[in-house]
């Protein structure tokens, strides 16, 4: 009788852990699920702040245009960069390596507008400034969200034993929107204050 009473208690013990494990691995499981969401609505946020730069870049290269026409190069290295942006696809490393080249030809087309005073007074040039310069903050609150978003995740679905249950349905890494080039790493310059 005393057997059967510990083999009863094993099985009671088996099953309730067997019970644990399988909860544990539905609790994990819907966290790396939340956190993939998370991931891909910090990617929408910087998605509609490139948008919005994006949109914006035709009004100031026409401001710019009106006055610097003889700039030409520049002019087209912006709308060849804004070109770029449309083509690059959805990959973040892709668009990382767009949105750098956009930010060096907005730069460089910065750099013109020095030059020309009665541009720099322009008050439509002036409000595309400051929109380009929210816009710009925005872009780097929504890419600083979406790292952190990337780190959270990466970090859990590598430590164990989550690792086994993202290994089982699929979870992979997730890529980091960096920005590459050392120049692209300093802030739209959109101030003209002397």
């Amino acid at each position: 009788m005393g057997t059967l009473i510990t083999g009863g208690m094993l099985m009671i013990v088996i099953l309730i852990l067997l019970v644990l494990g399988i909860l544990y691995a539905i609790v994990q499981y819907n966290r790396l699920i939340r956190m993939r969401n998370q991931i891909d609505e910090g990617w929408a946020q910087i998605d509609v702040q490139l948008r919005r730069r994006f949109d914006l870049i035709p009004n100031l290269v026409e401001t710019v245009k009106g006055y610097a026409s003889h700039e030409r190069e520049t002019l087209e290295k912006v709308t060849q960069a804004r070109a770029a942006v449309a083509n690059a696809g959805s990959g973040v490393a892709n668009q990382a390596e767009a949105q750098n080249m956009l930010t060096g030809a907005l730069k460089s087309l910065f750099a013109v507008a020095e030059a020309y005073p009665d541009l720099k007074a322009n008050q439509n040039f002036l409000a595309l400034q400051e929109e380009l310069a929210g816009t710009e903050g925005k872009i780097a609150y929504a890419r600083q969200y979406y790292n952190d978003s990337v780190m959270q995740f990466n970090a859990l679905q590598q430590t164990f034993p989550t690792n086994i249950i993202a290994g089982m349905f699929g979870f992979k890494e997730k890529e980091y929107f960096r920005i590459e080039e050392a120049a692209a790493r300093e802030p739209v310059k959109v101030s003209f204050t002397k």
